[in-house]
């Protein structure tokens, strides 16, 4: 049974708030760059396309996907910012390093988001191999850059809706 393709970016079944009156933040891994930069690309165009104001988007790049909550919580710490989106791409290999990794980063990201009581969103790609980065960052099965930025828009306007 062959599995029917998805765009799994696909946002024409729901309401997209604007992103005018929010600021956001984007920080990015540099390790897989060429997937992470088109997580960025995404993720930027998406915010824009959606009426985010170019100087309202905060974006800097950290090592590698592990120290993208450090860069999450330093971005929120600054009290500037209504979400922070967290772009990375970690690869399956031979080891258990994998495992460790997106456990922390996950575990990580949410707890920075409770920290703070601010939207943090979990852009990370966890694939087997490189060809499934591929289709996920722009490729046949969409870009999960534009799913974390429309993720952080809508996030922001709930917290903007809970705050009275």
């Amino acid at each position: 049974m062959a599995s029917q393709l998805k765009n799994l970016s696909d946002f024409s079944h729901t309401t997209i708030p604007s992103a005018a009156p929010y600021r956001f933040g984007i920080v990015v891994a540099e390790w897989n760059a060429e997937i992470t930069n088109a997580l960025y690309q995404g993720a930027y165009n998406s915010l824009v396309a959606n009426g985010a104001l170019a100087d309202n988007i905060m974006s800097y790049t950290v090592p590698g996907s592990f120290e993208l909550t450090s860069g999450a919580d330093l971005l929120l710490k600054t009290g500037k910012l209504d979400a922070v989106i967290c772009l990375g791409c970690v690869i399956q290999g031979e080891t258990r390093h994998f495992d460790f990794i997106c456990n922390a980063v996950a575990n990580g990201v949410s707890n920075v988001a409770v920290k703070y009581a601010k939207p943090v969103i979990f852009g990370v790609l966890t694939t087997d191999n490189q060809q499934q980065a591929i289709d996920r960052a722009g490729g046949k099965h969409g870009n999960k850059g534009d799913e974390a930025a429309i993720t952080a828009i809508k996030m922001a306007a709930l917290a903007e809706t809970l705050k009275g």
